[in-house]
């Protein structure tokens, strides 16, 4: 990446995070705010972050898992140890949480991979495998809650209900895209050569004899992925367990709030399944770190649930948790890895 465009990027996070705060306080009583957040409790607040950071580190064992796997099946490779392979996961939780639609995560990650030796075609099976498996869980997961909860759902949501049918389409028509590469990768490549022949004569994208050899690794990347997953679906069953875990996590780090702001007369089934479907309204929304959208949507989902003087504190604690307090510790180690880890291999490497 062109270090114009990481400015931009940053810049744009950064534009739209000041944007969402100023939303949030004006007209707000700040100390009445500071006071419901220092009155959480500590020991609710303790489990709260530890979620958060089961989060990003389960993906992290998924990769090793995976990794793993494919070691078992070769001689003489040696794959990245468990520490390193969560610190591959901080990386791109980073890079997905400031970039739009979150798509600059796992080319990062593929560099690192790559750099430490890992095989580029099992790195990039073991990162598609993870993809496959979140959007496929997320999927099941959402068409679960519309098919058994669809009353209080939609009463709840109000007129953020077609948001979550939005968000829940864009993830199914992602899926039926992905297994399609997998299953019937000619077609799918047939289909991208149409698009980008209509593209360009719109003039909306210039000729390029590059974008048809990456659309063709792109494919090609993902048939990998399902030749390996045919014959290891003892391992793609432990992804998709784990997957499922973690994102249970995320949506149970929002009943933890709401235990330690003391509040009583919500289920946990309900708040759960109710950040479950936030997460999935704003899943595919092309903003970084789907920042507004995620705020502006909480406030109406959870105004009968964090009552009072609280809805606006356990927003602030709850989405501080599972993603600002997570992408600062992110940031920390990309920048230990950038300044400290890369510069010793650097050094290693003229001194050998």
């Amino acid at each position: 990446m062109s270090m114009k465009k990481r400015v931009l990027q940053i810049a744009l996070f950064l534009a739209i995070m000041l944007l969402t705060f100023y939303a949030l306080f004006s007209g707000r009583d700040l100390s009445e705010i500071g006071r419901a957040i220092m009155s959480m409790s500590f020991w609710y607040l303790v489990p709260a972050i530890a979620l958060a950071v089961f989060f990003v580190s389960a993906e992290g064992f998924m990769i090793w898992y995976l990794l793993r796997s494919m070691k078992a099946q070769k001689d003489g490779y040696k794959a990245s140890s468990l520490p390193r392979c969560i610190q591959y996961s901080f990386i791109g939780f980073f890079y997905s949480g400031i970039t739009p639609s979150a798509t600059g995560g796992q080319p990062v990650q593929l560099y690192y991979m790559n750099k430490d030796g890992n095989r580029g075609s099992d790195s990039t099976v073991v990162l598609m495998t993870v993809a496959v498996a979140y959007k496929f869980v997320l999927v099941v997961m959402g068409l679960g809650i519309l098919l058994f909860w669809l009353n209080p759902l939609r009463q709840e949501l109000g007129n953020y209900f077609l948001l979550y049918l939005l968000g829940l389409a864009l993830n199914v028509i992602l899926v039926i895209l992905i297994l399609g590469v997998m299953l019937f990768p000619k077609v799918i490549l047939k289909a991208a050569l149409l698009f980008e022949g209509l593209f360009i004569r719109l003039k909306i994208w210039k000729p390029s004899d590059k974008r048809e050899e990456k659309i063709n690794a792109f494919i090609d990347s993902y048939q990998q992925a399902v030749a390996w997953l045919k014959g290891h679906k003892g391992s793609l069953l432990v992804v998709l367990f784990v997957t499922f875990l973690q994102r249970c996590s995320v949506f149970v780090l929002t009943y933890m709030v709401y235990l330690g702001f003391g509040l009583e007369g919500s289920s946990a089934m309900k708040v759960i399944l109710l950040q479950a479907a936030v997460y999935i309204a704003v899943d595919m929304l092309p903003l970084p770190g789907a920042q507004g959208i995620t705020e502006l949507m909480y406030q109406t989902v959870f105004v009968h649930v964090f009552t009072g003087a609280y809805l606006i504190p356990s927003m602030l604690v709850s989405r501080g948790i599972n993603f600002y307090f997570l992408l600062i510790v992110s940031l920390g180690i990309v920048l230990i890895n950038r300044f400290v880890f890369d510069r010793r291999k650097t050094a290693k490497a003229v001194r050998a």
